[in-house]
């Protein structure tokens, strides 16, 4: 079939990268999906073999692939592990684009990612909709996770227990901190995203003070919205190019000296995939997405490199609470970026840090993927649960809200009287005392 043929051509582009793969099998040891279904079609290798298949016409139900390429939580722990070096996520993320493109995104998905999440004020409009209602739709929140679950339907939803959206965005109230601040260093423009904005907002609060603190001219550009992720990892590249040109108009307007997230999925997005997926965009658009790499930095990576921490003073008499630390995939294994969060809770004041075992575990969120795999996130995530609670720690610290909103949904099931944070929250409440 022509067709299937323009297909196979378009995923030629990926063939120097897959060629790179020697089937050594390194990626099945470290793959969480395969500790726990125990299928070689689960694997990167697995994945792989199949797209090579169908790049040389010896396999024709790319559904079939699709579906394998979507059962993935995109957590990099195959290519950071990889002795050849290939780029397993971005020829998993091209490759999705490539068929998506093929089979024609769903009707439902494309509402979703063009017409909601690629539109900031829509997107904004129908959560602040959404939070004013989960009132009448959500349970109280229950002890120290600080998670609901649905009245009625919990069962339909497996139990699952959520974090509600905050009754006022971070970008809605930022700029009050902002506006009286007398702050002369390096310029930063502290990119929000979607959890932080929405739903962890006292994360960028924590962040904007710990910046100013530090005399850093902070800058939050009205307007942001999603860094693509959640779009690029659906396959859906129109939606995606319209959230990065979004960003790029709107950064564009302001002088910065360098981009700060506290997430570590939009750090990876913006470092590594915005140019990434550039393709055959405009030399001069590429060189933007350059310089915008090349300046993007973890909050916890910025304050330890760039102003340097200020250890905080305890108080006198007062225990430290014990906390422990989970690496997020994104940050550790995509961006090697493990010491600074703990030099950061190491400074914190009233805190001790003990590490769990195996930190860098990936907890299951996977975005997507705990959406469609709620089962099969949940058995990743109870080996977190418990390396968590064997640290006998009262507070787990991480630098991502996807991986805290899962954490707490884990935690909320077991022992309890465990608080979930982000590293930065820690370091800011030093700067309140």
């Amino acid at each position: 079939m022509p067709q299937v043929k323009n297909l196979s051509n378009q995923l030629r582009s990926l063939e120097d990268q897959l060629v790179n793969c020697m089937k050594c099998g390194m990626c099945q040891s470290v793959c969480p999906l395969f500790d726990q279904t125990h299928k070689e079609a689960d694997v990167a290798r697995g994945k792989l073999v199949l797209l090579e298949s169908l790049m040389n016409d010896h396999f024709e139900n790319c559904l079939v692939v699709q579906k394998r390429l979507n059962k993935c939580l995109l957590c990099g722990s195959c290519a950071a592990s990889c002795p050849s070096g290939v780029n397993v996520l971005e020829i998993f993320i091209r490759a999705r684009a490539i068929i998506t493109g093929y089979l024609k995104l769903p009707l439902v998905k494309k509402m979703i990612f063009r017409k909601m999440l690629a539109a900031p004020k829509t997107f904004d409009r129908l959560v602040g909709m959404g939070a004013k209602l989960q009132s009448f739709l959500l349970t109280q929140k229950r002890d120290d996770t600080g998670t609901s679950s649905l009245r009625l339907i919990s069962p339909l939803v497996k139990g699952r227990s959520i974090i509600p959206v905050a009754d006022h965005f971070f970008q809605d109230t930022c700029h009050s901190l902002i506006r009286n601040a007398k702050t002369t260093g390096p310029r930063v423009l502290l990119f929000t995203g979607c959890l932080i904005d929405k739903i962890f907002p006292r994360v960028g609060v924590a962040a904007l003070k710990s910046l100013l603190y530090h005399n850093i001219r902070v800058i939050v550009p009205k307007s942001q919205c999603c860094c693509g992720i959640p779009a690029l990892a659906a396959g859906d590249a129109q939606a995606f190019d319209t959230l990065l040109n979004h960003h790029l108009d709107l950064f564009h307007q302001h002088q910065f000296d360098y981009l700060v997230t506290a997430c570590a999925t939009c750090t990876s997005t913006i470092k590594k995939l915005w140019p990434a997926m550039a393709g055959s965009s405009a030399s001069k658009k590429k060189e933007q997405l350059a310089h915008i790499s090349d300046r993007t930095m973890d909050i916890s990576q910025f304050l330890c490199r760039i102003p340097g921490l200020k250890k905080q003073e305890k108080v006198p008499n007062s225990p430290d609470t014990l906390v422990t630390y989970h690496d997020p995939c994104h940050l550790a294994k995509s961006l090697r970026v493990r010491k600074e969060p703990r030099q950061m809770i190491e400074v914190s004041a009233g805190y001790a840090l003990k590490e769990m075992e195996a930190p860098d575990r990936c907890c299951g969120m996977g975005g997507s993927f705990n959406l469609h795999h709620y089962e099969i996130s949940s058995g990743i995530g109870n080996i977190k649960q418990q390396d968590i609670e064997q640290t006998g720690c009262r507070t787990l610290a991480t630098s991502c809200p996807a991986c805290m909103m899962q954490i707490s949904d884990l935690l909320s099931k077991g022992k309890g009287g465990i608080k979930v944070k982000h590293a930065i929250e820690l370091y800011a409440e030093g700067i309140d005392k």
